[in-house]
């Protein structure tokens, strides 16, 4: 328990944390105004490993119950994390771990096709219902748009598609492709707004399966459908092309790859919207539970590397937006739903799952509010003049969608 207290006490500057070791000890650290939590660590191994490798074991001893809450929530423990995660990371031990991870990452984002379908089975195959309990009625799964603080989910997720619709400057009959097509909302959006046409690639059964269904059930498979389909395997031309919450699947190994094939996909004077989770601070690595448990493969890119990628391309980038706490509210509003739903999914999937998704969404979200997570949309032409010069045409778009 040496290392863990030395480790703590120089960590926990903001707010406190109580720790009962395995031997029924009690240690506080902090002290100061701001979250309170108190632990008890069931296992003796913990002293040792939550030193060295804090970001992993914890998470992992949560969903074990080797580590238990006995004041507060795991919401206040992770917000504890999230307010003295600088001094955390700053620890000698944690430099060194990360920049091992960080020299090691392409390995592991070796996100060829093979691999790519079982990363997504892994985490977008659990189950439809599942993911009913806790999205909007839409099944929209990546960050709203809340234009109000009083949006509703449902309300900011439609805000979401019709502000990436109004950047595609859609015209009726346009042939569109919708990389990483999901549960169909963006496809079903776009043809229904628009009168384009719209072919949606996933690599998702599940999602397949009921977006295809969606789709029929509007009176739409004559102009959406959906193919199970690795985007590298797509043919082109497309007038259109959106992904959204797919890029940080690719992979580090294979973003020119993506981009490549995104220009060799679009007509000359064609239009693409990419639309994910980005990084301040330049390029880094995948926390090694969220890469375990929850996203293997996946990689919240810099903006820097986004850009220098979409440069060797070839392509021009004619507008990005930054939301920066847009993420937050959606992932906090999905928690909500998940606890309400909690004894539902529990039956189905067990508590240990439950521990570990609350885990999940409370961890994501306090990465938009404390630390460098945002969303960047990237609009891309293979031409200089493929669309309006001013960006008053987006704005006049959106109102004519709304």
């Amino acid at each position: 328990m040496l290392l863990l207290d030395r480790a703590m006490r120089s960590v926990i500057k903001t707010g406190t944390l109580r720790v009962i070791d395995a031997d029924g000890q009690a240690h506080e650290y902090g002290g100061t105004p701001g979250p309170r939590a108190t632990v008890r660590l069931k296992d003796k191994a913990l002293h040792r490993a939550l030193v060295f490798n804090p970001e992993l074991r914890a998470g992992e001893a949560y969903m074990d119950g080797t580590l238990v809450l006995e004041e507060g929530t795991i919401r206040d423990l992770l917000t504890l994390y999230a307010v003295n995660r600088t001094r955390l990371r700053g620890q000698p031990s944690q430099r060194v771990l990360r920049g091992s991870l960080k020299k090691m990452r392409g390995l592991f984002q070796r996100n060829v096709a093979a691999r790519s379908r079982s990363n997504v089975a892994h985490h977008y195959d659990l189950s439809n219902d599942l993911y009913k309990l806790f999205l909007d009625d839409g099944l929209n799964y990546s960050c709203a748009y809340y234009r109000s603080p009083d949006d509703t989910l449902e309300t900011a997720q439609r805000n979401k598609l019709r502000h990436i619709a109004a950047k595609l400057d859609l015209k009726s009959g346009q042939r569109v492709l919708d990389i990483g097509s999901g549960w169909g909302s963006m496809a079903i959006y776009l043809a229904e707004a628009a009168q384009v046409d719209v072919t949606g690639v996933t690599l998702s059964v599940e999602q397949h399966a009921l977006a295809t269904q969606r789709a029929a059930e509007r009176g739409l498979s004559d102009r959406v459908r959906f193919e199970l389909r690795d985007y590298r395997d797509v043919k082109g031309p497309f007038d259109r092309i959106v992904s959204v919450g797919m890029f940080e699947h690719v992979g580090i190994n294979h973003f020119d790859a993506f981009f490549g094939k995104v220009r060799d996909l679009l007509t000359e004077d064609g239009v693409a919207l990419l639309h994910s989770i980005g990084r301040k601070g330049g390029p880094g690595v995948t926390g090694a539970w969220f890469r375990k448990y929850i996203f293997p493969g996946g990689y919240s890119p810099a903006l820097s590397e986004t850009l220098s990628s979409i440069e060797r391309a070839g392509l021009w980038v004619t507008d990005i937006e930054i939301l920066r706490l847009h993420y937050a509210k959606t992932l906090r509003e999905w928690e909500r739903r998940f606890q309400a739903n909690r004894a539902k999914i529990a039956s189905r999937l067990d508590e240990r799952f439950c521990r570990m998704w609350e885990f999940y969404l409370i961890a994501s979200e306090l990465s938009f509010s404390y630390g460098k997570h945002m969303n960047f949309q990237i609009q891309l032409t293979r031409k200089v003049d493929a669309l309006p010069l001013e960006r008053i045409y987006m704005w006049e778009s959106e109102q004519r969608l709304s």
